[in-house]
């Protein structure tokens, strides 16, 4: 029970420093770099793998990695674009924050449900792998979204 408790505190810690790290994002000028870092940074959690505790089978890794894309489909529909002056910029959506708090709960009430019949590390380990498939097909359709902005944007300027 503690870890769920620790888990849940965590991971409602990540989500507020999302939503304040979107707002400020929002501020400045989207790029390319911008959009491929975070997956980036975050896929070196994956080292928690290296623990036996966390392994996972192959078939958890395909459910959490579907449950990841499916989940993903909240935040690719509500993150949208706009063209100021030459940049282009990341229009903060009022269900970011929203959509986050959903997915927290969700995963609470999801490890209540699974967290008697599969260890706290394999839940952990099928997080991870749901948390990294979300942010890559998000991040992978923000960039789809920006690079068709940024080529609509030189094609106006040539």
């Amino acid at each position: 029970m503690f870890w769920l408790i620790a888990s849940t505190i965590v991971a409602a810690c990540m989500a507020s420093m999302m939503i304040v790290i979107r707002l400020r994002a929002a501020k400045k000028p989207a790029s390319v770099r911008k959009i491929i870092l975070p997956p980036l940074f975050m896929s070196t959690g994956g080292l928690m793998f290296i623990f036996p505790m966390f392994h996972i089978n192959f078939l958890q890794v395909l459910e959490a990695g579907a449950a990841g894309m499916v989940c993903s489909i909240f935040l690719i529909k509500t993150t949208k674009f706009e063209v100021r002056g030459q940049d282009i910029y990341l229009i903060p959506s009022k269900y970011f924050a929203v959509i986050l708090v959903a997915l927290l709960v969700f995963r609470l009430v999801f490890k209540l449900i699974i967290g008697s019949t599969i260890s706290f590390g394999e839940t952990s380990g099928m997080f991870f792998i749901l948390a990294l498939f979300m942010i890559l097909t998000w991040r992978s359709a923000m960039l789809y979204k920006y690079v068709q902005m940024e080529r609509q944007l030189k094609c106006q300027t040539a």
